[in-house]
């Protein structure tokens, strides 16, 4: 993706960029060329670029389907990061003996807050907040340690479950370590979860003990203590207040710092074993009720070990910032990669990340501003606002200014397809950009959905930092494949972590085959000690586990994928129709698609989303009768054909279309924003539709290409 200009370049502007940097090039090469020829035959690892083109998985069985392992683990799957370390509780025990005076957890004292009035009337909070102040690996470890005895104090026993429902914070990882090291299964609940779901997950798990926040608390959990009858104790990570009056009778409410002080004799055999559950994590329920998966010590372990591998340099002089929530997998397995290696972790929010962000106060410092990580995970939707921002920055840069930050953009690009850097115009140029998320970024880890092109070449250019691409699932541990910092080609998410293989199996039914040329084509399977054991009390679910003859466990994703010729993974299709939409909601197409077909302007309809967009688009096969009456209701006038053309007329079946989903109770995000008429029914001699009249939806989308391109604006 070369960036455009409006207008045509300025010769004189252009002439002397390039001799600036044909001058700079010359007069830097000469001694990066002798240095890095000295590193790189030390290190015995090539250029970026060789780097880059080197093969990352083969298939062991040399069989198109797999499995494939990554190069340094076709022998055998790697477990663990250190031998011995084998639970949750040993790798922060571990940490906090080796790194036990550096800097562990971070948080930015509140200095003010205020309610400042917005144009429209409305009070909006704001913060000025204060420095980092710091816990070290070893007040963290006691902190922990006391909290898990003050729990057992209050009743918690080994092996019985325990709730988390708080927001992203120092004490969540200080709540998580306690639990580990007294072997308590830790539930954990996304905070944004409505009632209906966290009454489930608490009742399907037993919990007594719950911790969350004053927050949450006042205005989630208040609500339905009714409804969940075996909670007895609710722990609450702030200090004020302490008195907590009017609570259910058989309620009570604690502060964390009274629970720390609480003393009681230990319990023989409370140290979990690598098979014990560590965690319980609810997913966010995106086909009715959520679903607990069982992740075990061992799980865990694996799965970060994986991650870490490729991680370039990890270590003590990194700092990691935290604010995606720590009940998803992504982060929680970031934040405990960063505890084994002996980073920083400092804590954020996504309303105070950066300087610019909803709750800082205006000329106060953002998050990333003050801590300047090194490491950073973030999800699509977040990197897509940012290369927004920037980009209309750039539209109103005066037409000098354009010029510059487009030939440097393109410069780079071209650079960094060859391997090479570019000092010059990242601190000329990219400087400004950089500094928004603190300027020191090194590697940005994005997960949870697909990054667009557009936007992970705008990271790796303006941002001077790889991002290493992944996919996983929660059944997963969040492992499974994460692209090396040194390729940057776009849509793939890498190959195999070193500590899980991949297969592909045909899906006949959506026209999937590992025998597909030129790349094998199937659903994904991912297997190795990261595969979780199941689903809580949910056997009918735990059909998409299975072990092998080996004794290995396995996992089958649902989504279809396709294995390039070096070993990494494109993500192409998903199985179930339900897809996820950039900004996390999800939507089944089969739902949308049943309850619009009642509508009668609509003979047939076939909804179609993308994950790195935000809504989602439809093909309508409109019914001949009901059309012909609106057209000449609307004053619309051609053939069928024409008329199945024709913008004004889609635009009047879209309406129609969207009150009747309203009707029907659909959500907005569920509904089509565009949609294109389809002259042709579709049959099953078209191709397009099963004996059964089932939607072929691979070859719809063939056949509809342009228009997905047309209705998604051409991204």
């Amino acid at each position: 993706m070369e960036m455009k200009l409006k207008e045509d370049l300025n010769p004189v502007l252009l002439l002397l960029f390039q001799v600036t940097v044909w001058l700079y090039s010359v007069l830097a090469f000469l001694p990066s060329y002798l240095f890095s020829s000295v590193s790189e035959s030390d290190a015995g690892l090539g250029s970026e670029q060789e780097r880059a083109q080197r093969l990352k998985a083969r298939s062991v069985t040399g069989h198109p389907a797999g499995p494939y392992r990554a190069m340094g683990a076709t022998k055998r799957l790697v477990s663990s990061l250190h031998p011995g370390v084998d639970t949750l509780d040993k790798v922060f025990e571990d940490a906090s003996r080796r790194f036990p005076d550096r800097d562990c957890l971070g948080t930015r004292e509140v200095v003010m807050e205020e309610d400042e009035r917005q144009s429209n009337g409305k009070f909006f909070k704001k913060v000025i907040l204060g420095q980092y102040r710091w816990l070290s690996y070893a007040e963290t470890h006691r902190a922990a340690a006391c909290f898990g005895i003050g729990l057992a104090a209050l009743g918690q026993r080994a092996h019985n479950n325990i709730a988390i429902f708080c927001e992203t914070r120092a004490e969540w990882v200080i709540a998580a370590q306690a639990c580990f090291m007294q072997n308590f299964p830790l539930v954990t609940l996304y905070s944004t979860l409505g009632g209906p779901a966290i009454t489930h997950g608490l009742n399907e798990t037993e919990v007594s003990h719950i911790i969350t926040s004053r927050e949450l608390l006042e205005t989630r959990l208040k609500f339905i203590l009714l409804e969940v009858p075996r909670l007895q104790h609710i722990i609450v990570v702030d200090d004020t207040p302490t008195e907590w009056p009017g609570y259910p009778r058989g309620i009570s409410v604690h502060n964390m710092a009274n629970v720390q002080g609480l003393r009681t004799k230990p319990e023989n055999g409370k140290h979990p074993m690598p098979s014990d559950i560590a965690v319980i994590m609810y997913t966010s329920g995106s086909t009715g009720v959520p679903k607990g998966v069982m992740i075990s010590h061992s799980n865990i372990i694996a799965g970060i070990t994986g991650m870490a591998e490729r991680i370039p340099n990890l270590g003590e002089n990194d700092t990691y910032i935290g604010y995606l929530p720590l009940a998803h997998v992504l982060e929680l397995s970031a934040e405990l990669v960063c505890v084994a290696h002996g980073c920083r972790i400092g804590y954020s929010s996504p309303q105070t990340l950066a300087d610019q962000s909803t709750k800082i106060k205006k000329g106060s410092k953002g998050d990333t501003s003050v801590l300047q990580p090194t490491l950073m995970a973030a999800v699509p939707e977040i990197m897509d606002r940012i290369y927004k921002n920037v980009m209309t920055k750039v539209e109103e840069m005066s037409s000098a200014q354009r010029t510059l930050f487009t030939l440097a953009y393109n410069y780079k690009l071209e650079q960094l397809s060859q391997g090479r850097s570019t000092p010059l115009c990242d601190n000329l140029v990219f400087k400004k950009v950089r500094s928004l998320l603190g300027g020191k970024t090194r590697v940005l880890l994005s997960g949870g959905a697909p990054l667009s092109a557009a936007t992970q070449r705008f990271i790796n250019v303006c941002f001077c930092c790889p991002v290493g691409q992944g996919y996983g699932l929660t059944e997963t541990c969040g492992a499974g494949t994460i692209s090396e910092m040194w390729d940057y080609s776009t849509g793939r998410v890498g190959g195999p972590l070193i500590c899980s293989e991949i297969k592909l199996k045909d899906w006949v039914e959506g026209g999937y085959h590992i025998t597909d040329t030129p790349t094998p084509r199937g659903e994904i399977l991912i297997g190795g000690p990261n595969v979780t054991m199941g689903y809580y009390k949910n056997e009918a679910k735990n059909q998409d586990f299975f072990v092998d003859e080996n004794g290995q466990r396995w996992f089958c994703t649902g989504d279809i994928g396709e294995v390039h010729p070096d070993g990494c993974l494109k993500i192409i299709d998903r199985k179930k129709d339900l897809v996820k939409l950039q900004a996390g909601e999800y939507v089944s197409l089969g739902k949308v698609e049943a309850m619009l077909k009642n509508c009668p302007l609509i003979d047939n309809i076939c909804a179609y989303a993308n994950s790195d967009e935000m809504y989602v688009i439809g093909f309508v096969v409109p019914n001949q009768k009901h059309l012909l009456l609106l057209a000449e209701q609307y004053l619309i006038r051609g053939s069928w054909e024409e008329l199945c053309d024709n913008a004004a007329m889609e635009e009047v079946v879209l309406q129609v279309i969207t009150e009747a989903a309203l009707s029907a109770q659909l959500e907005r995000f569920e509904i089509p924003r565009k949609i294109r008429l389809s002259p042709d029914p579709w049959t099953p001699e078209s191709g397009l539709v099963t004996e059964a009249f089932k939607l072929k939806r691979q070859q719809l989308k063939s056949k509809y290409q342009d228009d997905i391109e047309r209705m998604y604006g051409g991204k």
